[in-house]
């Protein structure tokens, strides 16, 4: 039995669309998913250059006693420091800190900030006194709710300054931890598609964020960008706009994405406060450079158009069994290259709940860049 060929032009623009996201899976995700791992930690490396690690807190006492401790025990021969910046805490994040660098007194400093001036992004304007205070040459950043997956983070994030004989910016990965429920399915799903774009846009050369949850670059990159001067004001950005800022002043970008080198989140608990982080992430996005926003854009609105259409298309019974195919072959692609790369990136997902999730990740992209087109009020902790 022969499948009839639908004439609508709708159609047409669906299977386009398909097209585009096989793309897209077929460049960038799936190879950068089968890229082979870097050389395991305890293999001999470039570990000779000394490292401070860089973390911005903001009444986060119950997450500093659980991360701190795990950065000292890093495994890393060149020795390191660990900056700690209390930003404008009314906790006992203080106090515990000073207690840190009283035992620590070699490795932890500490950088209390008391005000933001008035206009600055709060956490740019900390992190900016931070690395103002580093001792070394190398910076690697991540957040007080983070924690490194191994006690090897630090020394694999570090060899990717070696990367292409010589890099300035390191990309990591930061995956979230697993709990109950749909919304953690939902979370972990988005970080996993987010770093799928991220990461193999800049594995193919075309850099264009991070997270500063696990970001490494150099100071020399920071004062050649001249910090977070150009978007100072804006309240997100401390991460993907610096890469942004180093690929236009010429830094060169390298990923590190094995699972030792990885950090790991709490996620968000509940639908409002995910809301909440998404559109002071996404906000950055109007200030990306017009290339970026074409590849990424055009990604997202292939599988935007593809469901729009395919919703529309089944009104007509004569679409069904064409729009079927279409449907099951791009779902299985796609979810076996998505599957892949989860265990690629250490980051688990439901391969059945694939379809569901992402049906659910497109549109709820749709809506927080219509609420941010209707408001762009964002706030801060």
């Amino acid at each position: 039995m022969l499948i009839p060929v639908p004439t609508s032009p709708f159609f047409w623009l669906l299977v386009a669309c398909v097209v585009v996201q096989l793309f897209y899976a077929a460049y960038f995700f799936w190879p950068f998913a089968q890229r082979p791992a870097e050389a395991p930690a305890n293999e001999p490396g470039p570990d000779s250059e000394p490292v401070s690690i860089v973390v911005c807190a903001h009444n986060e006492l119950d997450n500093l006693r659980r991360l701190l401790p795990l950065l000292l025990q890093q495994d890393y021969p060149a020795g390191f420091e660990i900056v700690l910046i209390d930003d404008r805490s009314d906790d006992d994040t203080y106090l515990y800190a000073q207690q840190l660098t009283q035992y620590y007194h070699e490795k932890v400093r500490l950088v209390s900030v008391a005000r933001t001036p008035r206009g600055f992004a709060p956490k740019k304007y900390a992190l900016t006194l931070g690395v103002k205070t580093t001792r070394y040459a190398r910076l690697l950043f991540t957040d007080a709710d983070c924690i490194p997956a191994t006690n090897q983070w630090l020394r694999l994030m570090q060899r990717g300054f070696a990367h292409g004989g010589g890099a300035d910016v390191v990309l990591g990965f930061s995956a979230y931890a697993e709990a109950p429920g749909f919304l953690n399915h939902l979370v972990r799903y988005e970080t996993l598609l987010t770093a799928a774009q991220y990461l193999s846009f800049a594995w193919r050369g075309w850099p264009y964020m991070g997270v500063g949850r696990n970001l490494a670059y150099t100071r020399a990159c920071f004062n050649a960008t001249k910090g977070y001067a150009s978007h100072m004001r804006l309240l997100s950005g401390d991460d993907d706009l610096l890469v942004q800022d180093a690929v236009r002043y010429g830094q060169r970008v390298t990923v590190v994405a094995d699972p030792g080198a990885h950090t790991l989140s709490e996620p968000a608990p509940t639908w409002r406060a995910w809301w909440h982080q998404k559109r002071r992430h996404l906000s950055a996005g109007r200030a990306y450079r017009l290339a970026d926003r074409f590849r990424v854009g055009t990604f997202v609105l292939a599988n935007l158009l593809s469901y729009f259409v395919t919703a529309g298309l089944a009104f007509s019974s004569n679409n069904w069994v064409p729009l079927a195919v279409v449907y099951v072959l791009r779902t299985l692609f796609v979810s076996g290259v998505y599957a892949r790369l989860s265990r690629r990136l250490g980051q688990p997902v439901i391969v059945g709940l694939l379809p569901v999730l992402d049906v659910v990740y497109f549109f709820q992209y749709l809506a927080l860049g219509i609420s941010l087109f209707l408001n762009r009020t964002l706030r801060w902790k």
